[in-house]
């Protein structure tokens, strides 16, 4: 048997992230995911993604019965775990002071059920606005703050393993700094 204390001991090395998502592997039941949820985190916001079971479908099926096969088993899982969902969340936003998004992937296709926008405010210069301005000119988006949405989107899809690669190195600093003066003993 454990103590408080030695779990506390064995938390000090622990990441905030790492106990965070152990703590949803802990509290997701078993049966809903193929896969470990993926877990995502900001300062505002849990992203929380699960893989469903691919449905079974005849064979030769088409694209289109697929799909909807997936579309369906995504519906299903749904409304099937609402009210268990919502009271994970409310768990999960009162123990770590955030709110919970959940989304799923069947198949090739990822749906989110939730998720928060949060407003971002900022200064740009002049050719900064005309690149947004003529996004909105081009119908690419309806209005400047889409426009910066749809930029940051594309920013993160053509260079993700320079941001892997920088989240990284910001974990790396912040447990230097852990470990530095000062420090906090909790």
């Amino acid at each position: 048997m454990t103590t408080e204390s030695e779990n506390k001991a064995s938390d000090k090395g622990a990441e905030p992230d790492d106990k965070l998502r152990g703590w949803f592997a802990g509290r997701l039941p078993g049966d809903w995911f193929t896969a470990p949820a993926d877990v995502t985190v900001d300062r505002e916001e849990l992203s929380v993604i699960g893989r469903l079971p691919d449905p079974e479908t005849r064979s030769g099926a088409t694209d289109a019965e697929r799909s909807e096969a997936a579309d369906g088993r995504i519906r299903r899982f749904r409304e099937d775990t609402r009210d268990h969902r919502i009271q994970i969340a409310r768990e999960a936003e009162h123990k770590f002071g955030r709110k919970v998004s959940w989304g799923v992937t069947c198949g090739d296709r990822s749906v989110m059920f939730t998720t928060l926008s949060v407003p971002v405010m900022t200064r740009l210069r002049q050719p900064q606005r005309l690149v947004l301005d003529t996004l909105v000119d081009a119908g690419v988006a309806r209005s400047r703050s889409e426009a910066l949405a749809w930029c940051v989107r594309l920013v993160g899809q053509h260079e993700d393993s320079w941001l892997a690669d920088l989240r990284e190195a910001l974990r790396h600093v912040e447990q230097v700094r852990s470990e530095g003066p000062g420090r906090r003993e909790v």
